[in-house]
Formats: C-alpha cells, structure tokens, sequence
C-alpha cells in the first residue's frame, strides 16, 4: 500500500473495544478534555457485555441492609481464592455502588423495590442479593446507556464545535493488527477496515485495549465471532504481559442442543430464580458436589434448600448457587459418569418452582431464547444445559488505580482483556462493575498520562513494516488454510486443556499448538480484501494461538487445582501455590511463562477475615504476618 493511501488519524486516546470497559473509558477521557477514537472489530452495540444478563453486582444494601463493600470484597476474595491482585478486588468492592449510581443517572431503567430503590437479586458466591438487575437483560441495558452517554457527549460537541465528531469518534467494522510504538512507548495502533481490507493509522500516545474475551480459542463457548483474543495477543506483541492465563470460567450452563445453538448462554438468573439441576435419573444431584470450604453456607438437603428462597436468613443456600467453576465442574462430573444427556448436558428446570407468569415476568430474555431457537417452552419443561467457555480471568498484567499495563508507557486496559481482579473464578454480576470501575479508571489513567506525554509521531520504517505485514498471507504460497488451522487448535484446546487437565495431555497440547503456530507462517488467502473472511481469521489465528500458548504453558505449571483450572493429577488447593501469579511474555517467537510472587493482603483488609477461614488458603507463615503492615 501506498502511504498516500494510507488513511491516517490523530487523537489523544485511543480507545480498542466498544463495549462497557471501552465506552466508559471514552466517556472518561473525553470528559477529562481530551479527544477519543473508539474502535470496534463488529458493529457499534454488538460487545459482548450484552450476554452479562443477570445483572451488576454491587453492595448498596438496598434489599439486604447488612451489604456494604467489606462482605462484597471478602465474597469476590473468597470466588477467586485467593488469588485476586487485593487492589483491584477492594477498589472494585468500595466504587461498584457509584458506578451503579451514575448509570442511573445517565439514563439507566433499573428493576425496583417496593420502595423505589434499585432492585437487587441473588447470584452465585454473593451472600446477599447484590445485583442490580433489568430483568434478565441488564447488559444490553448497560450498553443502551453507555452509547446514548456518548451520544450527549457527541451532542455537545456539535454545538460548541460544529461537528459531532470532532472529539469522539467511533470506527466500526475496523480491526486493529497491531499496537504501534516508538522510542519504547505508545504511538498508536495500526489495522484495516474489514470490509474493504483497506489499512488505517491511529496516532495516539495513550492506547485503551477493552477487547474483551478469548472464547473462540476453544470448540465451545459463549463467546461469538469477535472473542478471539486480539487484545491479550496485541498487548503480549507490544512487550506486555499477561497474568494467569490458565484460568478459564467455563459457564456451567450453556445451551447444549440443538446444535445451532450449542454455548448460547443461559444466565445465572435461572438458578438465583429458584431453577435446580438434575442429572438423567432425576437426581438433583448438586448436593454431592458441595466442598468442605462452602459446607456451612450451602445447604446439604432439598428441604433446607427450597425453605432458603423464602427464608434466606435462616437457612443455606442451595447448591445450584455455587460458585460457577463448582457447579461446572459437577456438571462436568455427572455427564463422565454417564449421567448426561444424549447430547453431553443435564436438566435445568425452572417450571417446578415458579409459574409460567413469573417466569415470563423475571426470565422474559431466556423464555423467548428457548422457546424460538431450541423449541422448549421454559415454564413447563427443563433446559438442556452444560458447560461452555465463557470468561477468561486472566489477561494484561495492569497496575490496579491506573489500569497501566506493565512494562508498556502509553498501555491501558481494562474489563475481561485484564487479569487479576478475578484471582482464579470470577464471580457472576461481578463482571458488569468491573467494566464500568476500571473503565473509568483506564480512562483517567489514560487522561493524565497523555498531559504528562507529548505526542510521539509514528515512523515510517514502522508503517511500512505493519503494512508489510497484512500484505503477508497474500503473497505466500505456503497453502495453509486458516479454517482447518483453526478447527484443530479449537480441537487440542477443548479436549487437552479443557475443564480438567493432566500434565501428559498439556503437555501433548504445547507440542502441537507449536505445530500450528509453525504451520500458521505459511497460512495463505486467496482472492481480494474486499469482503473476505479468510483473510481476516489469518490475523485472528495468530492472536488465538498466542493465548492458546500462554494458556498451556501457565496450566504445566500450577501443579493444583483452583478456580477455573482443574489438574486431575493435583486434585487438591495447594497454600503454596496460592502464592504465585503466573506473567505470560512473547519474545516474538515464543511465549515463556515464570512464577512471580503475589502481593501480600495489608493488614486493614487481612483483618476483615476469620482467621480460621485465611487458615483454608495461606501458609502458617503468612497467617503469622498478619497481612504486610
């Protein structure tokens, strides 16, 4: 490509993702003075924050007055094991209720109380009913919001400046290949217009990375098209890391028939509802799987389980509502057993419980998704469900009150592309606050690094090679095709380092991602730019192996079992290894992971546990310290 037909353009900050973490930093950055791009890889409105159906976990105490920050930083500790970055955990847990509150005054239409107030339902892993919720549609909501917020800021800078988009900025349909750096720091980012293959420049010095997930890495997941890792690759390619990569949150319950719809999601809500699991011989069979560190929230009998919906202060939960990473695993257990369905799932019903009315009422998302997509009429028969990768805990390695990437000047990022908030589990509804707390924070962070910063102007040895780079798969005669190359690292990840994993088949696993990534040099596509898919899952491939990499050679390594990552041959939670963050770097040829030391709870935060319950998760030594003074 000519650089004359380069398209090019200059902002402050450069925004990668449009969904709640992007659309919320850009609101931060723009109302900061600064002039923001939002690039998105699909449409405007398409992110994958809609699917967070059930809703925004925040302590505000309004349908239980015992909620505060305190219980919600102690429950996210609890999901992620321990392993959560403190930090992130505590600002998260003391500035979610805000974020709820401003939403609302940007326009957001929550469920009510009786009085008035926000509603709040129960989910998994929250002691209290904790999440701000319309009906079963809460992330779209988030997103209707987001875009009109930016809307009103676009309004406003039509009149003072005559052209709404004279500040902010969204390019849709436009994938970014790479972050672009000079003298060692953020200069902007380099991709192409889908549609017409066409390459574009963004000169920036602050990029935001709010890319989201990794789920088309593996053969089943919730994730669509878009989820294929681009930021956690651009970031490892521009000299970041990432952290804990071997965590995965496989949704204990996706669609698993028919198979047009396998992985769909099937929200939380359904069990926070009153919805039970039962293997094929009628057996609600979640009682079995309760671990010894739950047994004295979680209720043991049907009796104590079904009086908690109505009686929550006297009796335990049911186990339905476990954390995801449990109930996925349980699942997981009762299909190998060869108590599944036909088609690898078990029951989820919800019509014994309530009445068609109040389903449609409460679920109205999940009534119509089964009834038009799977034939089933929800509030007369169950669900056929089962797990599917849905959330990735880790991601770019960030410093938690910036959201600055480590190792890279310029570098942001926030929402699921970051890792340490969730430790080894993410709690559900935690994810919605997460996108909207350090989306604010990435904004802010990306704000004052910009006014400390002068610009730093792209060269052109740089643009020539990223050209140079896109032109590839069209000048090689290697013959590689990208679908088949994809098709069978969807293979090796979902059946060696699926839900359970042993060292022989992660092993197995490493030996024959590094074939493909081998045989992915010589990918070729055929035909023009314009309109063509093969071309553009070339880029996408090579993202999904370097997560496929790092996520293998993190899971080698942690010899335990904890959260989102199951080693069949070290079945126990080990207290040492709790001690350890996994940091995932590329060296342009291969990605090599080391241990590298956690962060010790201050004391404030250390004395907000029963020591008995720290006693679970940490060494002596630790316990001895009482949390770093």
């Amino acid at each position: 490509m000519t650089q004359s037909a380069l398209q090019r353009h200059t902002y402050d900050v450069l925004v990668i993702g449009a969904g709640g973490a992007g659309l919320r930093a850009a609101v931060e950055a723009r109302e900061a003075g600064l002039s923001v791009a939002i690039i998105c890889k699909s449409l405007f409105g398409k992110a994958h924050t809609v699917m967070a159906e059930g809703g925004a976990a925040a302590s505000m105490g309004n349908v239980n007055d015992n909620d505060n920050w305190m219980v919600h930083f102690r429950d996210t500790m609890r999901g992620g094991k321990f392993l959560n970055h403190y930090r992130m955990a505590e600002l998260h847990a003391k500035e979610a209720p805000d974020r709820i509150w401003e939403l609302e005054m940007w326009g957001a239409l929550f469920d009510r109380t009786k009085e008035g107030k926000i509603s709040q339902r129960n989910f998994g892993g929250h002691e209290y009913p904790r999440l701000a919720h319309v009906g079963d549609r809460t992330g779209l909501e988030l997103i209707r919001t987001m875009q009109q917020k930016i809307v009103q800021l676009q309004q406003k800078d039509g009149r003072e400046f005559g052209n709404m988009e004279a500040k902010i900025k969204v390019f849709a349909e436009c994938t970014i290949t790479e972050i672009v750096k000079e003298n060692g720091k953020v200069a902007g980012a380099y991709g192409y217009w889908r549609e017409s293959g066409e390459e574009i420049l963004f000169e920036a010095p602050a990029v935001v990375l709010a890319t989201g997930g990794v789920g088309k890495t593996f053969k089943i997941t919730s994730n669509s098209w878009e989820g294929t890792g681009d930021g956690h690759a651009l970031a490892l390619k521009a000299g970041a890391n990432l952290v804990d990569m071997e965590f995965l949150q496989f949704h204990p319950t996706g669609m698993v028939w028919p198979p047009s719809v396998r992985g769909i999601l099937v929200t939380e809500s359904v069990r926070g509802e009153g919805g039970i699991l039962t293997n094929t011989n009628g057996e609600r069979f979640m009682f079995k799987y309760i671990p010894d560190v739950f047994k004295d929230k979680y209720a043991d009998n049907e009796a104590e389980a079904d009086r908690w919906y109505t009686d929550q202060d006297n009796n335990r939960r049911p186990p339905e509502l476990l954390p995801r990473d449990e109930v996925a695993r349980a699942i997981n257990a009762e299909v190998k057993a060869g108590r599944g369905t036909e088609h690898g799932g078990v029951f989820l019903d919800v019509s014994k419980r309530l009445s068609p009315e109040v389903i449609k009422k409460r679920l109205p998302s999940m009534w119509h998704q089964f009834y038009e997509l799977a034939g089933v009429d929800i509030t007369k028969e169950p669900m056929e469900v089962g797990p599917t990768c849905h959330y990735v805990m880790g991601g770019v390695e960030v410093e938690p009150d910036t959201a600055a990437a480590v190792g890279v000047p310029g570098l942001f990022a926030a929402g699921e592309v970051a890792g340490g908030m969730h430790g080894s589990n993410r709690l559900g509804g935690n994810s919605l606050t997460d996108l909207l707390v350090f989306g604010r924070r990435a904004g802010m962070g990306a704000a004052e690094y910009v006014k400390k910063n002068s610009a730093n102007p792209v060269s052109d040895a740089t643009i020539k090679a990223a050209a140079e780079r896109i032109e590839a798969p069209f000048s090689r005669t290697g013959g590689e095709n990208s679908y088949s190359l994809h098709a069978q690292l969807q293979e090796i990840t979902h059946n060696l380092v699926g839900i359970i994993r042993t060292r022989t088949e992660i092993e197995d696993a490493i030996a024959k991602i590094a074939d493909i990534r081998s045989r992915s040099k010589n990918v070729t596509v055929t035909g023009g730019r314009t309109f063509n898919p093969g071309f553009h899952l070339a880029f996408d491939l090579d993202n999904m192996l370097l997560v496929a990499e790092s996520t293998a050679k993190s899971a080698l390594l942690r010899e335990e079992s904890r959260g989102g990552h199951t080693r069949d041959d070290f079945p126990a939670m080990s207290n040492k290894w709790r001690q350890v963050n996994h940091i995932a770097s590329f060296n342009g040829t291969e990605v090599t992971v080391k241990a590298q030391p956690l962060p010790m709870l201050p004391k404030e935060l250390f004395d907000l546990f029963d020591v008995h319950e720290l006693e679970k998760y940490m060494t002596p030594e630790e316990i001895a310290k009482g949390g770093s003074k």
